[in-house]
């Protein structure tokens, strides 16, 4: 068998222990926020029918679906078809595509899941999930094609208040975490529907959040040709731009925009409802959010009706969003359940932990391995001492291991504990098997005791 060079597709990355050991750190910090803000977890599969996926993000959203070829014998029929090509340049058809694709984001096989469960479901639904997804965007810095997301959505309640939960809970995580100076930029669809009826016309919205969504990664120049391309002309351009550049206090904003939107029933009413959330935040105890109103926030997105959420850290040199969501109105309408509101956010854990990573704020206590006390010896005699002793120190619910090769010196096994940082060693010879004793070490402190088995159960508890 011809030797292959290891690789691993581009976008996707392996972690090692104490890299899976932080990213846990963060879940689980998401977790215990998630529960106590009173959301339920679920998983859905990995895979979803290309019907449940396409037609939801957009013609952006769908451009990046991971679609699934067909296998077995019409995987072999491809592979005859392109006989003398590597996989690699194969030609397909559309009918080499199943019907199935990677999940591209946890929103939409959530409103699937409800439709599908909906006798099951208690309404108002608090739910949480956490699972990677999968994008066929182009691999550059902090971007991924395999992701993860942690997300919490409630779905069968029109009321603000769920946003204003939704950022308590993102400011309750992002402290936790220590990432206090995030920003939360908010905005309201209901607004860039207003904004697209005074420039332009309604039915130009999708143009105009396509567009904008891409202003922080291609510049105003790329996006004003973009909306030029899409028959906007330059003065709309320069008043869509004055728009989205007004300065001020978030109340400030909203008084400016009352004005400009005066005309449009729809902006006035997404900038009720953004004063609604701002306002209630100030009746809230927690700390206050960094919480501003940016009106270039699209999120580009199809399904987003109503309030939107993006989060940057607010330190380090990454810039992209480590969060986002927003209100959809009636995603499950899709599915065949109508009049179904929900809202939710996102948390990007892999941006998150690159920018934990940078800023240096994860536990310093955080390790690799769990052992806390590792089991040396000698020789046969001794190493069936220590496996009579190990089971006994487990069972004390203490993570424990034992050398598993027999070598005449010490110093190689506990070179071994301190590469791994053990702390506790328990060395068995001959002198400490006629005691029935073991020699106790701390390899941090550099003491060591002689002790029995029971005294070093008690010790480490």
């Amino acid at each position: 068998m011809a030797k292959v060079k290891p690789s691993i597709p581009k976008g996707t990355r392996d972690f090692g222990p104490i890299e899976l050991k932080k990213r846990s750190y963060i879940l689980n910090t998401i977790e215990t926020v998630f529960k106590k803000y009173g959301f339920m977890p679920i998983e859905t599969p990995s895979i979803e029918n290309l019907s449940t996926l396409e037609g939801k993000y957009g013609d952006e959203g769908d451009k990046l679906l991971f679609r699934i070829l067909n296998s077995g014998d019409a995987f072999k029929e491809i592979r005859e078809r392109n006989s003398d090509e590597k996989i690699s340049n194969f030609k397909f058809q559309n009918s080499d595509i199943s019907e199935k694709g990677l999940r591209y984001d946890l929103t939409v096989p959530f409103a699937r899941y409800v439709v599908q469960h909906q006798n099951e479901i208690v309404f108002p639904f608090r739910r949480y999930q956490m699972q990677p997804v999968w994008r066929a965007d182009r691999p550059q810095k902090n971007r991924y094609r395999e992701f993860w997301q942690c997300d919490a959505d409630v779905i069968g309640s029109n009321s603000l208040l769920n946003e204003l939960d939704l950022i308590l809970l993102y400011d309750e995580a992002f402290r936790k975490l220590q990432i206090s100076k995030y920003e939360l930029r908010i905005n309201n669809r209901k607004i860039l529907q207003g904004i697209a009826e005074i420039i332009k016309g309604k039915e130009f919205l999708n143009s105009i959040s396509i567009a904008i969504d891409k202003l922080d990664k291609i510049g105003e120049d790329e996006v004003k040709k973009e909306l030029i391309e899409n028959k906007f002309t330059e003065n709309e351009c320069t008043n869509l731009f004055k728009i989205f550049k007004l300065n001020g206090t978030n109340s400030e904003k909203l008084l400016s925009l009352k004005n400009i939107l005066s005309q449009s029933t729809e902006g006035l009413k997404g900038i009720e409802e953004l004063e609604f959330v701002i306002n209630s935040l100030k009746h809230s105890s927690t700390q206050s959010p960094n919480l501003k109103i940016d009106l270039s926030l699209a999120r580009g997105l199809g399904y987003y009706t109503g309030c939107i959420f993006e989060v940057t850290a607010g330190e380090g040199t990454i810039k992209s969003s480590i969060g986002g969501g927003g209100r959809y109105d009636n995603l499950t309408g899709i599915f065949g359940l109508e009049n179904i509101s929900g809202v939710g956010i996102s948390f990007g854990l892999d941006r998150i932990y690159d920018v934990m990573d940078e800023l240096k704020l994860f536990p310093e206590n955080l390790k690799a391995n769990n052992t806390k006390l590792i089991f040396c010896y000698f020789d046969e005699a001794s190493q069936n001492y220590c496996l009579q002793a190990i089971n006994k120190v487990r069972n004390g619910g203490i993570a424990s291991e034992i050398y598993p090769d027999i070598v005449k010196k010490i110093s190689k096994q506990l070179d071994y504990a301190n590469k791994l940082e053990i702390q506790f060693a328990a060395i068995a010879g001959e002198n400490e098997m006629k005691e029935g004793k073991f020699m106790f070490k701390d390899l941090f402190a550099g003491t060591q005791e002689l002790l029995s088995i029971e005294n070093i159960i008690e010790k480490l508890k």
